[in-house]
């Protein structure tokens, strides 16, 4: 009875080892800290079950630092069992003013906004075609008033007003899709 196993037999693979699974755990259990971070508006756009929604609803009340951490093991699990973590953080990392995520979206809501300024509405249908949850007439309406702003070589915020709603239409469009 020798517990040597024969060197023509491999080795079975019994799935990632115990020190992967903690590894990944812990990493599901950041994601949920970075969750805990966003404000209920952020929270509201990314695209996670009730289950989730209401544990981390709940973790923010927690107070107590072990049961803080124990709940966190709970988000980590029902992230694990009910999202795909990947796609999660990437609508996170969108949130992240550093990311490079968000500074596309930001970069693309800019040249949405200067095409509208000088091309005109031909853009806002053009922009409509991209974003169909888009208002269409809301669209309008801010970007004649921008462009009124730059030919009066006026400043009363309106290319500014333009540039929120068209990142927020790309923020939904991206969400989703």
């Amino acid at each position: 009875m020798s517990n040597q196993r024969d060197d023509n037999e491999a080795p079975e693979y019994d799935g990632p080892s115990k020190s992967q699974l903690k590894r990944e755990m812990h990493a599901l259990q950041g994601l949920g800290k970075r969750m805990l971070d966003l404000s209920n508006d952020q929270l509201e756009t990314l695209a996670i079950s009730d289950t989730l929604r209401a544990a981390i609803g709940e973790s923010r009340r927690i107070r107590q630092n072990e049961a803080k951490r124990r709940h966190l093991q709970y988000i980590g699990k029902i992230i694990r069992q009910e999202t795909d973590p990947e796609a999660l953080e990437k609508a996170i990392d969108a949130f992240d003013a550093g990311s490079e995520e968000h500074t596309r979206r930001h970069h693309l809501a800019e040249r949405w906004r200067d095409r509208m300024i000088s091309e005109g509405d031909s853009v806002v249908g053009e922009f409509f075609g991209y974003c169909p949850s888009a208002d269409m007439q809301h669209l309008r309406n801010l970007a004649r008033n921008a462009r009124k702003d730059v030919e009066k070589q006026n400043n009363t915020g309106q290319a500014r007003k333009l540039f929120r709603y068209l990142r927020e239409c790309i923020d939904d469009v991206e969400a989703m899709g």
